[in-house]
């Protein structure tokens, strides 16, 4: 299943996604993490300094591309290769253990793996978005075939910056992390009438709450879609100070909250019918609107009509 944490920019979503990465590793479920805000702190909320982090995924867009093509005839080269390409016959598909991505890409973090698009360079400023970083992630999501049991959990950029791509719909459970303020509301409309059209589950997840009257307010501008409140947390503020923190420091409300998003994520049923017809539909605008014009190329080729999603040959490792 693929988790993605999103909200406002201070919202809590980073901490949220660290929590409960360590909560379901915790609980039995091989699963990996990834690092897709531009704000690149979910390392440090894992405990790892600035030197234990893996190499970032958007530095090595190129070589990402080349591997994951494999030997699609479809997509020649890694120059006609973009963020939206959809896999097809001969692409290799991974699994969230995959030999070139935890070898390069990979840092083992509390039971599970952790991968970063990187931040920011000097050579970046000025002259590209950020979306091409993220690109990276999209392409590994798109060429993913993941276990029932296995997770990917990704924290992504803040507010609706994340509908730049179509990588919002790369996921089989969104939740949305809103403190009970307007602008964490504000923030909820807007990802909820963005994903209206597309099928996207969304769940609130209340965060930063110190009262019933907190609840009451996400209650009564969010409704129905809020799943479950995370308490004031000193267990997490000291760990946002710098001291280690570890699940068992958590207050046991905050640990209850957590298991909620477990559960919930558990019963999601996958849809790879879905995701399928997706990848083709953002790839399709995606090559219209600027793709075809960047490569020189009809990038509406690379769709392969008889291909399967979901569906991972053993040959291809």
């Amino acid at each position: 299943m693929r988790v993605a944490f999103v909200g406002k920019g201070g919202s809590g979503k980073t901490t949220l996604s660290s929590l409960f990465a360590r909560y379901a590793a915790r609980q039995g479920h091989p699963l990996v993490a990834v690092d897709a805000d531009i704000n690149q702190h979910l390392g440090l909320a894992l405990g790892l300094g600035p030197a234990d982090l893996p190499a970032p995924l958007g530095a090595a867009i190129t070589e990402i591309k080349d591997y994951l093509r494999g030997d699609n005839p479809r997509v020649p080269s890694a120059a006609t290769m973009v963020k939206t390409t959809p896999p097809g016959r001969g692409s290799r598909l991974v699994g969230i253990d995959d030999a070139f991505f935890a070898e390069r890409h990979t840092t083992r973090v509390q039971g599970f793996g952790l991968m970063v698009t990187g931040p920011f360079e000097e050579d970046d400023l000025g002259v590209a978005c950020y979306h091409s970083k993220v690109g990276a992630v999209e392409l590994f999501l798109n060429h993913l075939v993941e276990g029932p049991d296995e997770f990917v959990v990704v924290d992504m950029t803040a507010g609706g910056d994340s509908f730049a791509s179509g990588l919002f719909t790369r996921f089989d459970m969104t939740f949305l992390v809103a403190e009970p303020t307007r602008q964490g509301v504000g923030v909820y409309r807007q990802y909820r009438d963005h994903a209206r059209d597309f099928d996207v589950p969304i769940a609130v997840v209340g965060n930063k709450v110190h009262s019933e009257a907190d609840v009451a307010f996400l209650r009564e501008h969010v409704g129905d879609d809020l799943l479950v409140c995370f308490e004031h947390s000193p267990a997490v503020r000291a760990m946002e100070q710098g001291r280690a923190l570890t699940l068992d420091d958590l207050e046991p409300a905050n640990e209850e909250a957590l298991a909620v998003l477990l559960g919930r994520v558990r019963t999601q049923e996958k849809d790879w019918e879905k995701f399928g017809r997706q990848t083709i539909e953002f790839h399709t605008r995606n090559a219209r609107a600027w793709a075809n014009r960047a490569t020189g190329e009809d990038l509406i080729g690379q769709i392969d009509p008889g291909f399967v999603f979901g569906r991972r040959p053993a040959v291809m490792a």
